[in-house]
């Protein structure tokens, strides 16, 4: 059986951490190889449900509400250094990408894309990987260990577990604390 492998579109998703910049390398390696385009991709997470629910019955909902959203724009700012919505989080990507691209020896590759949004990153990342056709998900792991892996189930993993699309885990390299 002789099968050609043809990847146009890479879902590279990533959490803009330093280690990140490991598996875009991965990502754009496979970029370069194959003349794809990379859309890249940051999920900023929302409060789970049952936090929703739980919490509503010490406070009100729109206080809820307004404390999340002070929350969610003091992780933009730490993680941008600045507040301003999405739009700033996309110039972190596109400016992460031309430098992992440079740094890479990059070739020309068709436009990439840009994409920050918010939700469950698993559930985000799937979604995404379907509606833009993707041919391949390259995403990082800290694997931390099994025992962790294992009671927390990474994102990496659960993305794995349900992806139809093939899926490349990059294990980073560990942080130094």
């Amino acid at each position: 059986m002789n099968q050609t492998v043809n990847i146009d579109t890479i879902l590279y998703a990533t959490d803009l951490s330093e280690n990140a910049r490991f598996a875009a390398a991965y990502a754009i390696s496979q970029a370069n190889l194959y003349g794809a385009k990379i859309i890249f991709l940051h999920v900023l997470p929302e409060a789970p449900e049952l936090l929703d629910r739980s919490v509503i019955g010490y406070i009100d909902e729109a206080q809820w509400q307004a404390i999340k959203q002070s929350h969610y724009q003091d992780a933009q700012e730490a993680l941008i250094g600045k507040r301003n919505e999405h739009g700033v989080v996309r110039e972190v990507l596109d400016q992460f990408s031309r430098n992992a691209k440079a740094e890479l020896g990059g070739q020309e590759t068709p436009e990439d894309e840009i994409l920050v949004e918010t939700g469950n990153p698993v559930e985000v990342i799937l979604r995404v990987a379907t509606e833009k056709s993707c041919d391949l998900i390259v995403m990082g792991t800290h694997g931390r260990g099994s025992l962790a892996d294992a009671m927390l189930g990474s994102t990496a993993r659960r993305v794995v577990r349900r992806s139809t699309t093939p899926v490349l885990v990059v294990r980073l390299p560990a942080q130094d604390d």
